[in-house]
């Protein structure tokens, strides 16, 4: 009996020795740093996260968080971002946010402030306002040079299929290809090294640029919240939506189980939901290693050399990490077994 309760007295103090923990995608390790502070104050994760991603945001982590990077098609940047509460199973998101900075901020007042899951776009901008946010230009020079780089090289890389631009160069507008048109044969006879997809060079991403913030929080009450916060694709067709905002696939929360939160190529990764995947794994009595394998090994199946990562942890704060496409896939870590910012790697198989 004196053994049965020793056992789960020990097992008590492992848990809060884990616990709180927070974890994200990168070596955004300010940002690990921020959420940090709070939860070890008593902080809710829903908080950590929002000030961890807004950090990010503020920053401008490696161009591709927050305002001033990843230009689309027309040169603005919008923003997406998720909160999702393990606890309640409610979420607050937003899409192809427009001229707003703060979007981890809007997504929260989409969680807690309507019966939505998801806003997008310009109609986004106007429940931010309606919020309190202000409307403002988040192009900068940098953005702006990157875009007018990109112009200049013939709107090359993008992400059309299938399609010719209305004129003799390779920025659009486009039109899906006719093989009995005649501008069709007009192109591929003067230009007949400009055929359909090896008209357009594929976007590649890279850590240099598709650094999204995916992070998830577990407080001193055990709950566990999961965060992303991106600017999206460079070069991005206009209204295009990435992973980060869509559950299951930017990021999931169960505080019964656990959460995940995945990073990289979202036109390919949100198609296998990876974050949904890998809690669903913890379900079924995986290890946080195990589980975001699993989740990484799915997509790999169909697409072996796709470019992604993933981060899980259990609701007793054990973590692990998968990646494909890279060498080594870094994240932050800070909990109460070990209060400073570390940042940890798991190579790619």
């Amino acid at each position: 009996m004196r053994l049965i309760i020793f056992l789960v007295i020990y097992a008590g103090i492992v848990y809060a020795k884990q616990v709180p923990i927070v974890i994200n995608t990168w070596a955004f390790t300010d940002s690990t740093q921020a959420a940090w502070n709070l939860l070890k104050r008593g902080g809710d994760a829903i908080d950590a996260v929002e000030i961890g991603c807004m950090t990010c945001e503020k920053l401008q982590c490696d161009g591709t968080v927050g305002f001033g990077g990843s230009p689309d098609e027309n040169g603005e940047t919008t923003l997406d971002a998720l909160l999702f509460d393990g606890t309640t199973m409610n979420m607050g998101a937003v899409g192809a946010l427009r001229r707003v900075k703060d979007v981890i901020s809007v997504a929260k007042h989409v969680l807690i402030n309507t019966g939505h899951s998801i806003v997008v776009g310009s109609q986004a901008t106007e429940f931010a306002k309606r919020m309190g946010f202000t409307e403002e230009d988040l192009t900068t020079d940098r953005s702006k040079k990157i875009w007018t780089d990109w112009k200049n090289n013939r709107c090359q890389p993008n992400a059309w299929l299938a399609v010719l631009p209305d004129s003799n160069t390779t920025c659009g507008p486009y039109r899906p290809v006719q093989e009995n048109d005649v501008y069709y044969n007009h192109w591929t006879h003067n230009y007949p090294h400009r055929r359909t997809r090896e008209h357009f060079q594929r976007h590649s991403f890279s850590t240099n640029n598709h650094d999204t913030i995916g992070m998830i929080a577990i407080d001193a009450n055990g709950k566990i919240v999961a965060g992303t916060s991106t600017n999206g694709m460079s070069h991005k067709i206009p209204g295009r939506v990435g992973d980060s905002p869509i559950p299951g696939a930017g990021g999931y929360a169960d505080s019964k189980f656990g959460a995940a939160s995945a990073t990289g190529d979202g036109d390919i990764m949100m198609r296998f939901l990876p974050s949904f995947l890998a809690v669903e794994e913890l379900r079924r009595g995986s290890t946080p290693s195990q589980a975001a394998w699993t989740a990484i090994n799915r997509i790999k199946e169909y697409y072996p050399s796709f470019f992604g990562g993933i981060i899980v942890v259990n609701k007793q704060g054990e973590y692990g990490a998968a990646c494909n496409g890279m060498d080594s896939f870094p994240f932050s870590v800070a909990s109460q077994a070990n209060e400073k910012v570390t940042v940890k790697r798991v190579t790619c198989k």
